[in-house]
C-alpha cells in the first residue's frame, strides 16, 4: 500500500479524534469516521456499527465500554438546530468497525488497514 495514502489516512483518523473532558480517554464519533471511509448516508454506515458490534460481542468484550449511543444538536442551513443520532467510539470500536465495512465505491480497498 502506498505509505503517502497511510499516512493521510492516519492524519485523517487523527484529526478527528476527541478526549473526554477531566480524562485522557480518546475518542470518535462515528458521523465523523463515516466520513473517513467513505458513507455518504448514516443508515449505510450504521449497518456496518452493528456488525462491528456483534464482533465485539462474539469477542466477549463489554459492549458499552467501546460503543456508546449518544445525540447531538446540530446547525441545518435554515439557522434551525435539529437533534441528531450518534456514536462514540474507542479505538479498538474503529478497528472493529474497519473490519466490518465494505469500502464504497471508488474507495482504495486498503484504506481500513490505516486506522
Amino acid at each position: 500500500m502506498d505509505k503517502e495514502l497511510i499516512l493521510n489516512l492516519q492524519n485523517r483518523f487523527n484529526d478527528i479524534s476527541n478526549v473526554l473532558e477531566d480524562s485522557d480517554v480518546e475518542f470518535w464519533y462515528g458521523r465523523d469516521l463515516q466520513k473517513i471511509l467513505g458513507y455518504d448516508r448514516w443508515e449505510n454506515f450504521s449497518n456496518v456499527i452493528e456488525k462491528a458490534k456483534k464482533a465485539c460481542q462474539n469477542s466477549k468484550i463489554e459492549l458499552s465500554d467501546h460503543f456508546r449511543d449518544v445525540t447531538k444538536m446540530v446547525k441545518l442551513g435554515s439557522g434551525a438546530v435539529r437533534e441528531i443520532v450518534d456514536i462514540i467510539l474507542t479505538r479498538y470500536a474503529c478497528y472493529l468497525i474497519t473490519r466490518s465495512h465494505r469500502p464504497p465505491m471508488g474507495m482504495h480497498t486498503r484504506t481500513t488497514t490505516a486506522i
